[in-house]
């Protein structure tokens, strides 16, 4: 048995659970800039806002029902997103973070152990274990196989009679759910897939379940075939078994138009670190590495976009590797008289370990690499202090806008919540 948990709306319950007095209110998290709606709450989308909608465009449904509008507060999500995965391993044997705010949990043996907890109590302890160490809402879903629980999931999360809670063990119930939902609510049925499942008539996850398992491989691949074998009860997917990223992508709009190539290249080396961030906490090595530059496609200013690669002989995790061809792409493709809008890198090529040493490559790895970036990493994750390189420089006109930020209540001492008694 496997159990999925699902914060209610990470992102606009994190930003209520500080503020007491937003609960009933729309609320509304903006993307990178203040550009686009990634998040909203129950309210908020009962107003008929929808997610990736262009801020501008919301403006005037916001003013007037008095929704409450937030910048991405990275820190404070990923800080709430740890202390309910630490809840969560305080009562599981087995937990698995699938994304910021989800993970399944293995729950094998509950229902007949000696002390026996029907998986209904279970789920129950679940959802009020994590509200009560983080003040946050879960949608609970149990089942055999991860895929039926993620439909379980979506059940406790859309019909309020569940109370947050839905236990898929029988074969009638799941079937009976899934006449209810279409190919799109199937996890791993992306839209492409699913318009293609309607076109051969298969429109709910039943038929889906119910389909030719030769016709389905045939036509969408093993992948698909194993999704059909969970909807019908057979373990078969692992999260370690889902493609690993094929890339490592780190890009921004900035706050303001870059006209400089010195900022330009302050902002592509703080990119790149980023980027290698990520790329050592996967534990991997790359070998290929694209920048790129844009100017804005809907503005009257001349239009130019370009990138650029770079092909390492060795593969790398080096910070200082990766800005330096970063830096060599962008001396390539920047070309001045432009108001650049966007930029970014890609990391991709990549290895589990830096591999056979070139005997002709110019750059060889560095000396002591790994325990440098490994301090570098500490510290910057320590929430302390940071580290960085010089090329990023220290006045970012260009960082992006994030002029609705919360504050940082759960990692700077100077923004924890303050309570007024009168």
């Amino acid at each position: 048995m496997f159990l999925l948990c699902d914060v209610n709306s990470m992102y606009a319950s994190c930003e209520q659970l500080f503020r007491p007095d937003l609960k009933g209110r729309p609320i509304l998290v903006l993307s990178n800039n203040d550009g686009a709606c990634v998040a909203l709450n129950k309210p908020a989308k009962a107003l008929g806002i929808k997610r990736g909608a262009p801020y501008f465009q919301v403006k005037e449904l916001v003013r007037r029902h008095n929704v409450a509008v937030f910048s991405s507060n990275y820190a404070l999500y990923g800080e709430m997103s740890a202390r309910v995965f630490a809840t969560l391993e305080s009562i599981s044997v087995k937990t698995e973070i699938y994304s910021i705010d989800e993970a399944f949990l293995t729950v094998d043996g509950i229902e007949t152990s000696e002390s026996y907890e029907s998986y209904e109590s279970y789920g129950r302890r679940v959802k009020d274990t994590v509200y009560q160490h983080t003040g946050l809402m879960c949608g609970i879903g149990l089942a055999q196989t991860r895929t039926l629980a993620k439909l379980a999931n979506h059940a406790a999360k859309t019909w309020p009679a569940t109370r947050g809670v839905v236990v898929l063990t029988e074969r009638h119930r799941q079937r009976k759910l899934m006449s209810l939902l279409p190919t799109s609510e199937v996890w791993g049925v992306g839209r492409k897939t699913s318009a293609k499942l309607d076109a051969l008539g298969i429109k709910t996850a039943l038929q889906l379940a119910d389909a030719s398992l030769y016709l389905i491989r045939k036509t969408f691949g093993v992948v698909m075939e194993r999704t059909v074998r969970e909807l019908n009860g057979i373990p078969c997917i692992s999260i370690d078994a889902l493609p690993a990223k094929e890339q490592i992508i780190c890009s921004r709009s900035f706050g303001e138009r870059i006209t400089s190539k010195q900022a330009m290249h302050e902002a592509i080396c703080q990119y790149a670190e980023r980027a290698a961030e990520k790329l050592r906490e996967e534990r991997r090595y790359c070998r290929h590495i694209t920048v790129f530059v844009r100017t804005s496609p809907f503005s009257n200013d001349p239009y130019y976009s370009n990138s650029a690669g770079n092909r390492l002989m060795t593969p790398t995790q080096d910070t200082r590797d990766i800005i330096a061809a970063a830096v060599r792409g962008l001396d390539s493709i920047w070309r001045d008289g432009f108001r650049y809008q966007k930029a970014g890198i890609m990391l991709n090529d990549f290895s589990p370990g830096a591999g056979q040493i070139d005997l002709f490559d110019e750059t060889p790895p560095r000396a002591n690499s790994a325990a440098l970036m490994s301090v570098i990493d500490r510290v910057n994750n320590s929430g302390i202090g940071n580290l960085w390189f010089a090329g990023q420089g220290i006045n970012k006109g260009w960082k992006m806008k994030r002029e609705m930020l919360s504050p940082s209540y759960t990692t700077n001492w100077k923004e924890l919540p303050v309570a007024v008694i009168k």
